[in-house]
């Protein structure tokens, strides 16, 4: 059953011995996320990958605040916020709806009657104000975004940054919600920034309310818009008409929602149906009180409020998933025009940096997820691997049924125009038996296997705009390494050796008799 909100989880994490409460008192700038941190690393030291989950219960100026921290930051945990035995469980699920085929007749159609019902699960459903949560405290005035405990993660951070916010923004095209992660530092009590990197859902609704503003006779300043690294640019256009975005930012939703928020969707599909999807259960939505958005009715915490369209401010710098500081830039600036939140609200953060860390785990499960979904443009695709070292867009290894000369290169390619995929800096394709998981065998394989100059390609794109190597914000260069085993269709004509492999039936006879060698006393 789908747990309902923040608590319901905290609850199931604490009944499976997943949870710790910090009773010392810690002070939400440094040391709330040097703790977080040393506990998501605690794996490197022998114990159990990602350490517990955190709630703290004594927060250095703020009495009586909770900040959760680490809920997704192992496998075991991972699995038990989207209540699976395995993540291929969902992988599964979505194959399962991939594979119906247009019903050709009476009998057919009756069958997917089912199917049908069960997709009708997903819908996101309104509820009225007096039964959702999030309503339990309305502030329409003298609101403080200071009150919440909001975290400064790093020493050189610019400030306090919301880490794990879903962020709801409307197609203006469309009329389809988008619902994105995007950091927001605190600039006071009423603003914060929006971190849009110009490749985001989010971002293009602010272009299109820019072009839709600016009125075509200004469509060149709009496209102007990709020379900045936000993705927005400071139009000469004096005040554009109509010059608001609406927002909305649900802080502390159940762990579905969450999670949903960074699951490179479509933008025809809206993540509240995903999220309806993973829980196998619909998100109550309630309507905001000042913007015209609706919000998970059981979050913790919701701001609204807006964007203006020709408004930017310095945000950053900021301790990122890189492991490096992303350094400032302009980005949108976010005012709040109502603050709702339950009462006695649990505050839910992440930090990000040096990997790994929780990030890594929600990366690891989007990657066993969606890869039917690669295999379905790409149907040649064994595997992935996503190293959590590789922070998810610099390195990618895929695995492949080789059928024809070139296919590796066609793979890559064919990645680079796959959605988020595109910013992938790095792709290393090997031959379907090497485990792509298995970061050794893979070290083993393309070293061995790889002549540099003809099987490492080079082409430029699009590069995540937090890439301080790129020879141009958003725009740099990208290698293919084509690590399988080379034929003579591709003008190889020495013949490729077999690998070292023990025949079956000794590797049979010593498993045997290992007991009896004494080996391991």
């Amino acid at each position: 059953m789908a747990y309902d909100d923040l608590r319901e989880w905290i609850s199931a994490l604490e009944k499976a011995k997943e949870l710790k409460r910090i009773k010392q008192e810690v002070d939400p700038v440094l040391e709330v996320c040097e703790i977080a941190d040393r506990a998501s690393k605690a794996g490197k030291r022998g114990k159990t990958p990602g350490g517990p989950a955190l709630l703290f219960e004594n927060v250095k100026g703020y009495p009586g605040a909770r900040i959760l921290m680490n809920q997704f930051g192992s496998d075991r945990r991972m699995k038990l916020a989207l209540e699976v035995d395995s993540l291929d469980e969902v992988a599964d699920r979505i194959r399962a709806f991939m594979d119906v085929k247009s019903p050709e007749g009476f009998l057919d159609k009756f069958k997917m009657l089912p199917m049908l019902a069960e997709v009708g699960k997903f819908f996101p459903k309104t509820i009225p104000a007096k039964n959702a949560p999030c309503k339990e405290v309305i502030l329409r005035e003298n609101f403080n975004l200071l009150d919440f405990p909001v975290l400064q993660c790093w020493p050189l951070d610019g400030g306090k940054f919301i880490t794990l916010p879903c962020v709801i923004t409307r197609d203006p095209k469309t009329g389809k919600r988008n619902m994105g992660m995007y950091r927001m530092q605190v600039f006071d009590g009423q603003t914060t920034g929006m971190h849009w990197q110009r490749q985001k859902n989010a971002a293009e609704h602010l272009r299109e309310r820019l072009r839709a503003a600016s009125g075509d006779s200004a469509a060149s300043h709009v496209e102007a818009m990709a020379e900045t690294a936000g993705g927005t640019t400071r139009l000469a256009l004096g005040k554009i008409s109509g010059n608001r975005m609406e927002v909305a930012v649900a802080i502390g939703t159940d762990p579905a929602t969450t999670f949903s928020a960074i699951v490179p969707a479509p933008p025809e599909v809206e993540e509240f149906m995903i999220a309806g999807f993973l829980r196998q259960k619909p998100v109550e939505l309630v309507k905001c009180e000042t913007v015209d958005l609706e919000v998970p009715a059981h979050a913790e915490i919701v701001l609204e409020g807006y964007v203006k369209l020709d408004e930017l401010r310095i945000e950053g710098p900021f301790g990122d998933h890189t492991g490096y500081y992303t350094m400032e830039d302009e980005y949108p600036v976010f005012h709040i025009t109502c603050i709702t939140h339950r009462k006695n609200p649990i505050y839910s953060a992440t930090i990000v940096g040096k990997p790994p860390m929780e990030d890594a785990w929600m990366g690891k499960a989007v990657e066993r997820i969606f890869l039917p979904l690669m295999k379905l443009t790409l149907p040649e695709i064994v595997d992935i691997n996503l190293p959590a070292e590789g922070v998810f867009h610099n390195l990618m290894i895929v695995s492949i049924r080789k059928s024809y000369a070139g296919q590796a290169r066609k793979v890559m390619n064919g990645i680079w125009s796959m959605g988020q995929a595109m910013f992938t800096k790095c792709i290393i394709v090997v031959d379907e038996d090497c485990d792509v998981q298995d970061v050794g065998e893979v070290v083993l394989r393309t070293t061995n296997n790889i002549d540099p100059q003809r099987d490492i390609e080079f082409t430029l794109g699009p590069i995540d705009s937090l890439d301080h190597a790129s020879r141009l914000p958003n725009f740099g260069s990208k290698m293919g390494i084509d690590a399988t085993r080379k034929w003579a269709a591709e003008g190889f004509d020495r013949p490729w050796p077999p690998m070292i492999e023990m025949d079956s039936a000794t590797k049979t006879h010593v498993d045997e008799i290992w007991k009896k060698l004494g080996i391991d006393e």
